[in-house]
């Protein structure tokens, strides 16, 4: 059985989630856009399966996760409870390690942050073995650091075509994260420019993630069709997972 859902965080969750619609709707108004063609993944590391229900009750069905344990452990919260929820379409955006990918596979609509050949091989086999398929964002490096992951430009093509060629993956297109402390506006265009390029040889990955809670108005500028937003959607509650 569930515990009712809590009125006072769902009114929390109602005013959020029209604030960030609101700066959406603004962005593409800036930029003459539909905000019908763009998904907004609702990031909820450290939050509770009961704020996952919420806000899908609210209409916000796609749900990022960037914890392969924490995503299973609200997965089968959901699956076991009573409350009454519309089909949940999970993103996988954390960085994603080979001996996770096997379980990754075996729920994620879509994976934001293959960044290596090994990763993307261990995935496919994974969403084969599971007898489904994965969408895939390739993740780009725009600062260099390898500690936040991301390929290099340069090395895009080769892990792009790689990912294309796996039976049960779909290359959707790329994602990327701002550099951290720096306009985002350079980032993005740049990272544009590198996804002009990637659909010029893989016409069907077209697809854009990136923008977060700090700057999802710039990503949709240079053409983001993916935005991964956690806290200004869900708060800085103290959080219900470490």
């Amino acid at each position: 059985m569930s515990v009712p859902l809590d009125p006072d965080r769902q009114a929390e969750l109602v005013a959020s989630l029209a604030t960030v619609r609101g700066r959406l709707t603004d962005a593409c108004t800036e930029v003459n856009r539909d905000p019908h063609t763009i998904t907004l993944v609702a990031v909820t590391k450290g939050f509770p399966a009961s704020d996952v229900a919420s806000v899908a009750t609210l209409g916000l069905t796609d749900i990022g996760e960037n914890r392969d344990q924490e995503a299973r452990t609200k997965i089968a919260e959901l699956d076991a409870s009573t409350w009454p929820l519309p089909e949940l379409s999970w993103h996988f955006v954390g960085r994603l390690q080979t001996n996770k990918c096997r379980s990754v596979a075996r729920y994620a609509r879509a994976v934001h942050s293959v960044d290596r050949v090994e990763v993307a091989t261990a995935l496919s086999a994974g969403a084969q073995r599971a007898q489904r398929h994965v969408d895939v964002f390739a993740q780009v490096s725009l600062d260099d650091d390898p500690t936040r992951g991301g390929v290099l430009a340069a090395e895009l093509p080769r892990l792009a075509e790689h990912i294309a060629g796996q039976q049960s993956l779909r290359l959707l297109g790329v994602m990327a994260v701002a550099p951290l402390g720096a306009d985002p506006d350079p980032a993005f265009e740049r990272l544009a420019a590198i996804a002009a390029r990637l659909r010029a040889e893989h016409p069907e990955a077209g697809a854009i993630s990136a923008g977060m809670s700090a700057d999802l108005e710039s990503a949709v500028r240079h053409g983001a069709t993916h935005v991964r937003v956690g806290s200004a959607l869900l708060g800085r509650r103290t959080p219900t997972f470490g």
